[in-house]
């Protein structure tokens, strides 16, 4: 692998977004958002959307009935409520719909995204009504990861749905020079096709159900234990507990382990390749050397010992 191409939630961070805050716009309060916020968000399966759900619930916010909801993968949610179509997610969603952001808005976005935090607008019928701020930390490993993994000469890509203030800044915390933002799921398979088109060898970290094509599109899938099933199954391999700096080690123990299969190959070869034509009488013309069926079996037992021990070495290997 020259080339690894990692998810952001989930794989550099948590996963586990949590509200920082909501606010208002076009007269009405942070609670009447997060209640329109929180009603959309209830029937959605994204980790933001659950996050909003239990804001709510913590302020005690009365959710309203939604129904007819929509998911636009990439971009976000709508759903009709008492009336209205509430929508919640990237200005990809609202340009979707024609829905047009004041400048205003745009600026207070905009000053949050740059300290690296996520911005979902919320809007009712044509109008924008406010906007959530989400903060998802990064993996206390990240940073140390990313460095020991791009010391060992690989490529760091970052791809993420998320916009490209909030994508540059975590790029910037954690050292990664090669980032896309706002990135669609369908997306991600295709940047990895690319990549291997131009001779790089990938490997592709991810959790979600999202990565699963990308997963299983790039040489080697490396997915996060603590994901989804879909993105475990597409994967060639499972980071147990989910710690990115586990594909320091996982480039560490490959490494290892196929040098240690071809010095095995070696000594498996090299007693045959000896002992075999001798067993044969293919010296007895010349030197009269016969090999004893006793010592053949001996060197057979010792071609395989040979192998065993070697490959016990392996369990001394430093990961770290």
């Amino acid at each position: 692998v020259d080339t690894l191409v990692i998810d952001k939630t989930g794989t550099l961070t948590e996963g586990k977004p949590s509200v920082e805050k909501v606010v208002g716009n076009a007269g009405y309060s942070s609670k009447d958002a997060l209640q329109y916020l929180a009603t959309v968000n209830a029937h959605s399966e994204h980790p933001l959307g659950k996050a909003t759900v239990d804001e709510a619930k913590k302020q005690e916010v009365k959710l309203l009935e939604a129904t007819d909801f929509h998911n636009e993968s990439g971009k976000g949610v709508y759903a009709n409520v008492e009336g209205s179509t509430i929508y919640v997610g990237t200005h990809r969603l609202l340009e979707a719909f024609a829905i047009a952001i004041s400048e205003e808005v745009k600026a207070a976005v905009l000053e949050e995204q740059k300290h690296g935090k996520t911005v979902s607008y919320i809007a009712k019928d044509k109008e924008v009504i406010g906007f959530v701020v989400l903060s998802d930390a990064l993996k206390a490993t990240t940073k140390k990861a990313i460095q020991a993994i791009q010391n060992r000469g690989i490529e760091v890509h970052m791809l993420t749905g998320d916009n490209k203030n909030t994508a540059a800044s975590i790029a910037n915390e954690v050292g990664i020079v090669h980032f896309t933002a706002e990135v669609l799921p369908e997306e991600k398979h295709r940047y990895i096709e690319k990549l291997q088109k131009s001779g790089k060898i990938v490997a592709m970290a991810g959790d979600g159900i999202n990565d699963a094509p990308a997963l299983a599109q790039s040489n080697i899938g490396i997915s996060m234990g603590t994901g989804t099933d879909v993105a475990i199954e597409s994967s060639d391999v499972t980071l147990v507990k989910g710690d990115i700096y586990d594909i320091k080690r996982a480039l560490v123990l490959g490494t290892k382990t196929m040098r240690n299969i071809k010095q095995n190959l070696f000594f498996a070869l090299v007693y045959n390749a000896l002992g075999v034509p001798i067993a044969a009488g293919v010296l007895y013309p010349f030197l009269g050397i016969l090999l004893s069926p006793m010592v053949a079996a001996v060197a057979m037992s010792f071609s395989s010992v040979s192998v065993i021990a070697n490959a016990l070495r392996l369990r001394n290997t430093k990961l770290d």
